[in-house]
């Protein structure tokens, strides 16, 4: 099982993915061997290949990757041939000479294992050819334009639906939890119910990570995006949503913890309790508005705390919880009314 996760992804490439993959090689391929002729075109195409990414702007970080460690290994290996020959020694020093190059000037790995590769093959293929190492520079080019060329123009993703799903999982699931904490304030719960009741909130955390994930792949996506300009206004709102939610997560994980701590005892005897669960209930509403899947909605769309809250002198035992609940509850109030 372990030799299969290790050579098996979790799920396939989309098929466009490996279209353009295949069409930026074979263009790669045709237009660099008709235009420098010579020897196949071998860097045009894996630079191609290398090139072609999920978003444009991943495909232009490669495309710089590529021609940069192309640049620097060709003129090591040739550097080395011209200097000692074909010597069985040199492909080994040159090797050890590409890494130390690019441990020197921290290049990335990507780089520096490009540098590594070129130096070998400029070694191996054509050192004492004249004029090889620039072919090979100018090849690799071409290949890297051609592979961010079919990344930008060809149908490039936006991510936009998923981070829209996971925004929307995130508003939805947060208000559910409002909803639960009403229900502790009219109906008693048990110690081990008011754990599971917080145990679910914490899940709050990775559902938000998840969203935030989702959000970064999408915002990345719109780079060099020629459909960026139809997709930005979504995804800056879902960016906006998104900083909303989290904070109204930090606020309900906390109101949960409290009661979880505090609330065993005779919280629904509390004669606040049942207005305090009414204005919980009317925040989960309120936050299911702001997401694109509100689903079924009180018929009251007043916003929520917008009525006289009349809060008695709560007991002894309760007033630090309740005290805190209203101060929490108050903040996701004005995160959810905030303008947008």
């Amino acid at each position: 099982m372990a030799l299969t996760a290790a050579i098996r992804a979790d799920r396939r490439l989309p098929l466009l993915q490996v279209v353009k993959s295949a069409l930026a090689t074979v263009l790669a391929w045709v237009v660099a061997g008709a235009l420098l002729g010579g020897p196949p075109p071998v860097f045009a195409a894996i630079a191609a290949l290398l090139v072609v990414q999920p978003s444009p702007n991943q495909s232009a970080a490669k495309a710089i990757e590529r021609t940069v460690g192309v640049i620097a290994g060709v003129a090591i290996g040739s550097a080395l041939g011209l200097a000692f020959g074909t010597q069985a020694w040199v492909v080994p020093a040159a090797v050890v000479t590409s890494l130390v190059f690019g441990w020197v000037l921290r290049m990335t790995p990507g780089v520096s294992n490009q540098t590594v590769i070129s130096s070998v093959l400029v070694l191996a293929l054509g050192v004492s050819t004249p004029g090889y190492a620039g072919a090979r520079v100018v090849e690799t080019i071409i290949g890297a334009a051609l592979g961010l060329a079919v990344s930008v123009l060809l149908a490039p993703p936006v991510h936009a639906t998923g981070a829209l799903d996971r925004v929307d999982a995130l508003g939805l699931e947060t208000a559910a939890t409002l909803d639960r904490l009403a229900d502790a304030f009219t109906s008693r719960r048990t110690t081990a119910e008011l754990e599971e009741m917080l145990l679910t909130a914490r899940l709050l955390r990775p559902m938000r990570d998840a969203a935030e994930s989702a959000l970064s792949t999408s915002t990345d996506a719109l780079a060099l995006n020629p459909r960026a300009p139809h997709f930005r206004p979504q995804i800056d709102h879902l960016q906006d949503l998104l900083e909303r939610f989290s904070g109204i997560v930090t606020q309900v994980i906390g109101m949960t913890r409290a009661v979880r701590e505090y609330g065993g005892g005779g919280l629904v005897d509390e004669p606040s309790s049942p207005a305090i669960a009414e204005q919980l209930r009317r925040a989960a509403h309120d936050l299911r508005l702001l997401t694109s899947a509100p689903g079924e909605l009180v018929e009251d769309e007043e916003p929520a705390l917008t009525r006289p809250l009349q809060i008695q002198t709560p007991s002894t035992t309760n007033w630090v919880l309740i005290g805190s609940i209203l101060v929490d509850l108050r903040r996701v109030h004005e995160a959810i009314t905030a303008p947008l």
